[in-house]
């Protein structure tokens, strides 16, 4: 393959068209000592804690240090620090091969709570000096609380570093079919394991919010609603019970449910089999490889369940990895700054979260939150 292929776009100067995408996730410690830092920048976020300032720096400093022994405990169990930058940058690695026909890609990572982050990482793109940018999030259903958090930091890094290029911002794809079928792939071979002790009960366990964000308007729990349908209705299981759930839970206000432990104890009651699938969720971190691999497990046994599956993230499934690269390929040919999955608007009218609402500048969508 030359750089005079006819597929690959170039600038019309010889010159393949550089494209940067930036992938963007939560990020977590790199080391133990970095655990109190992760926590306050998590809890300072006013996506997070929607208080004014000095309050919410105040809260945010003492929600850390209350949490960080515990969290140490956590990231010592995982070798010292979070595995999510070493599985998102493969995730890049990997995209990058899944787009080699669409010019010279070149993936950055860009972490919201820990490094490497959105300061830093957008001159690094200036400098690479793309001919188009691509906002990729590694969070399949939007949220105000996440991406559009993302986006806003993004943003501001952009335009400190100068960073002008033209720009086109994928906000969400809980449907995706290569996202759908990867999932699927994976729950299959957990429900084979799982149905040898019984009628298996499959729990789509995804990060909870807190209610008042949902009644704010947030599309986050509609969409983790139809991800969950699109996965059930691709593994076509007559009759299969299953359920959708929320995890991590933090603080006193009202979340979301049902919530992923109170259903593990209905299990124990039932005596059925779990199948626990990591929905919300595309890389193995602290909360798929300790909450639900270690603490929901031992929660399960303890309370009876007969058998307990911890289904593995979708992480550089083929199916996922090249669902990733058609959003890129549809982003790039939508001509919307904002595209969704189905290019436009895909929540229903009533979220006013959403990045499309009706109203909202769609330009200036990536400033939500």
């Amino acid at each position: 393959m030359t750089d005079t292929d006819p597929r690959i776009p170039d600038t019309g100067a010889g010159r393949r068209r550089r494209i940067a995408i930036v992938l963007f996730n939560l990020g977590g410690p790199d080391r133990v000592e970095s655990v109190r830092p992760f926590l306050f920048n998590l809890f300072s976020d006013p996506a997070i804690l929607r208080l004014p300032n000095p309050f919410r720096l105040l809260l945010a400093h003492f929600i850390a240090r209350g949490r960080a022994k515990v969290a140490r405990e956590i990231y010592e169990r995982l070798g010292g620090k979070s595995p999510l930058l070493d599985n998102t940058l493969a995730q890049a690695r990997a995209l990058e091969s899944a787009l080699w026909d669409e010019g010279e890609v070149k993936c950055f990572v860009a972490m919201r709570y820990w490094h490497p982050m959105s300061d830093e990482v957008a001159y690094d793109v200036k400098d690479w000096n793309p001919d188009e940018v691509v906002l990729l999030p590694l969070y399949p259903q939007w949220s105000t609380t996440t991406t559009a958090s993302s986006l806003r930091v993004w943003n501001r890094a952009a335009k400190l570093a100068g960073l002008d290029r033209p720009t086109t911002t994928i906000c969400c794809y809980p449907t995706e079919p290569g996202f759908i079928q990867a999932n699927v792939k994976l729950i299959r071979w957990a429900i084979v394991e799982a149905a040898a002790h019984g009628s298996p009960r499959v729990l789509f366990s995804a990060h909870g919010l807190p209610e008042r964000v949902v009644g704010a308007g947030d599309p986050y729990q509609w969409q983790c609603d139809a991800t969950n349908r699109a996965i059930v209705a691709a593994l076509d299981i007559p009759g299969l019970d299953w359920v959708g759930c929320y995890q991590s839970r933090v603080g006193p206000l009202k979340w979301i449910g049902p919530s992923t432990d109170a259903e593990i104890e209905r299990a124990g009651r039932d005596r059925v089999p779990l199948v626990v699938v990591p929905m919300s969720f595309v890389s193995e971190h602290s909360e798929t490889l300790v909450e639900i691999g270690v603490e929901y497990r031992e929660l399960a046994e303890r309370l009876g369940v007969p058998h307990f599956v911890a289904v593995p993230t979708v992480g550089v499934e083929t199916d996922f990895i090249r669902g990733l690269a058609d959003l890129v390929r549809d982003a790039r040919a939508c001509g919307r700054p904002v595209c969704s999955q189905v290019e436009g608007r895909l929540c229903p009218a009533a979220y006013k979260g959403c990045p499309q609402s009706a109203g909202k500048a769609v330009a200036g969508a990536a400033q939500a939150g």
